[in-house]
């Protein structure tokens, strides 16, 4: 199974602590994450190829939010850039994190063509040109690109590894312990040329309409092993009676509401729209 009704993926969310009470969602018409559909997707000649340049002695810290692990970096200079792409301006890493499910069937927050990835990455960047902090730009138009890297069961990933070696240490929620030296590039599928990119929000609270998305078409494979110490992580702090595991921890699909979805890659369809073509 790789595809979840939406009736179903509302209960999913029914288990998930940041879900469970009334939410003020923002009333605007670009929330993520959505259902990317391939034949529906333009393709954008203009689009460059991104180029990330990372320095993995600028990690710092691992820590357990309580809705994910957050790998953060010294976001204070301009060591960890992403530029290119859909973007015009240089973007700065602040940190990357996970989304997953319970099981394999399901854990992606995007889809391609309705098909959901048991787990996806997202590695957070904002905007040095325009802004002067993080907590500036999330509230800022232009303010965020985020990567997207669907995860798919396969061969073990090396270079995730020592990621999850340091899992069992965070298990709790409020746990934070030094992570150094890791290198984010290692987790970037080989080809970073075909992607898609569409104007959308970041998909936990507080849902600004922010964020610049570049969604991978190419996965990368982590075994299932590895997937299920991300599982074995809890929503709950040490000190709370009822411990609860850490799965499902994506947000519902969103409406498209008129936006454009743009590749930078034919689509492999015939009767695919482009950008110069008719529609």
């Amino acid at each position: 199974m790789d595809r979840l009704s939406a009736q179903g993926a509302e209960r999913l969310m029914n288990l998930h602590p940041m879900w469970q009470g009334p939410l003020a969602v923002p009333g605007g018409d670009r929330q993520s994450p959505i259902d990317i559909v391939v034949r529906k997707s333009v393709l954008d000649t203009e689009l460059k190829p991104l180029k990330t340049t990372y320095d993995p002695k600028t990690c710092q810290q691992i820590w357990n939010n309580g809705y994910s692990f957050l790998v953060e970096y010294d976001d204070t200079t301009d060591k960890n850039t992403l530029k290119g792409g859909p973007l015009q301006d240089t973007f700065r890493l602040c940190q990357f994190h996970f989304h997953w499910g319970e099981t394999n069937d399901w854990g992606s927050e995007h889809t391609v063509d309705r098909r959901l990835f048991p787990a996806e990455l997202h590695l957070v960047h904002w905007n040095a040109d325009r802004y002067s902090l993080f907590e500036e730009a999330v509230m800022e138009d232009n303010g965020l690109a985020v990567i997207g890297v669907f995860l798919k069961v396969g061969k073990r990933h090396e270079g995730l590894q020592k990621l999850v070696d340091a899992l069992p240490t965070i298990r709790h929620k409020d746990s934070v312990v030094e992570f150094t030296c890791f290198d984010p590039g290692c987790l970037l599928p080989a080809n970073t040329d075909d992607y898609w990119t569409y104007h959308g929000s970041l998909t936990t609270p507080p849902l600004t309409e922010s964020v610049t998305w570049i969604v991978m078409k190419q996965h990368i494979e982590v075994s299932h092993d590895q997937l299920a110490v991300f599982r074995s992580l809890l929503f709950t702090s040490a000190e709370e009676e009822v411990q609860k595991s850490m799965v499902n921890n994506f947000r519902v699909q969103q409406p498209l509401r008129g936006r454009t979805v743009r590749s930078s890659f034919t689509p492999f369809l015939q009767g695919a729209p482009s950008a110069g073509g008719s529609k």
